[in-house]
Formats: structure tokens, sequence, C-alpha cells
């Protein structure tokens, strides 16, 4: 069985180490800087065209609360390109929609402002303005168990990163897209429509 170069690589490292250990205790061994790691495989992000783009927004059933959610969730994360975790983590007012902006903290703590284009603010608006809750998150679940009568912030109907990934792969499947495409590159496609 051969392994990946990645596990290869780990394999490396882990003998290169208890040959530093043992040169430490002075103990005749090759030098580790004589093992060399191979070159990690690149991997290439996977992204969609103009096409597929349309194709997978088309997808949602909006004749339905959850598929106007999940419209909604398709429009802000294309054109946004937030991180899943920022999207599912966003409250009712934290976004201006009249302004089309909001604030995330993203990786390593930062905060930036995010713009939303005139499509998904109206995509978002039309959601919201199904929703008969005045719970803070933007994106609730609406099946499994239903939400802590003592949850006054919603939280515990929050929609997870898993829900929105798996929302995201069923509309690719749907649209018939000939690559796999996640959350994450729906990010890139994003950048790639600037």
């Amino acid at each position: 069985m051969s392994l990946k170069r990645v596990t290869q690589n780990y394999h490396l490292i882990a003998l290169r180490s208890f040959l530093k250990y043992l040169n430490k205790r002075d103990i005749p061994v090759i030098s580790p800087e004589k093992i060399e790691l191979p070159k990690a495989e690149s991997h290439s992000i996977k992204f969609l065209d103009h096409e597929q783009v349309d194709r997978l927004l088309k997808m949602p059933q909006i004749s339905t609360t959850e598929g106007l959610r999940d419209k909604a969730i398709l429009e802000v994360l294309f054109s946004t390109g937030l991180r899943v975790s920022e999207l599912v983590s966003l409250n009712r007012d934290q976004v201006n929609l009249d302004r089309r902006e909001f604030g995330v903290v993203g990786k390593g703590r930062r905060v930036r402002i995010v713009f939303l284009s005139e499509k998904a603010a109206e995509w978002l608006k039309r959601y919201l303005g199904t929703r008969e809750d005045t719970l803070a998150p933007i994106f609730i679940r609406y099946s499994g168990k239903k939400p802590d009568a003592d949850d006054q912030t919603g939280n515990s109907i929050r929609l997870t990163a898993r829900s929105v990934q798996r929302a995201v792969e069923k509309y690719a499947a749907k649209a018939k897209l000939t690559i796999k495409i996640t959350p994450h590159g729906l990010r890139h496609s994003f950048a790639t429509d600037l």
C-alpha cells in the first residue's frame, strides 16, 4: 500500500526528530539534515464560472421558507466571500440592509467591513420578511429539535456551518455541477467575480 505524500512527510519528520534526539544523547547516527522532505502536493482550489454560479443560485425552491433561506445563504456567500463560520454567526442587529454592509470578526480576531450586493441584500430582506420570530440569528434551522423555550437568543436553532456545507453540496448536485464545490469554493468564486 502506498502512502500519500503528506503522510510520508509526517513519517520523515518523526524520523528526523528521533535522529535529533539520538544526536543529543551522543548516540552515533546519520545526520537528521540528510533526510530531505519531498515537496508537498499543491491543492488546486476549485471555483465556478458565471454560468455555473447562475445555475447553482437558481436551485433553491424559493416557494418554501427553507428554500428562501437557502437562496439568501447562497446569494450572501457568493456576494461577500464570507467564511461559513462568519455567515452562521451573523445576527440581525449586525447587518444594515439599507447601507448593505456589516462588520465581521474574521481570522486572527480582525474586524472587517463586508458589503452585500443589491441582489444579496434583496434576498436577505425577502427571507427575513417571512420570519415571524424576533430571534437574533439571521439563519436558523427549520427541522430537528424545537428551540429551547427559555432560549431568548435563538442560539439553539442557529444554523451550523455543517448544515450550510450540506446545503451547498445538495444544490451543487441538483445543479449537476461537474466539480465538487464547497462553501470555500464559493468564496473563491466570489473572488473571480470582482
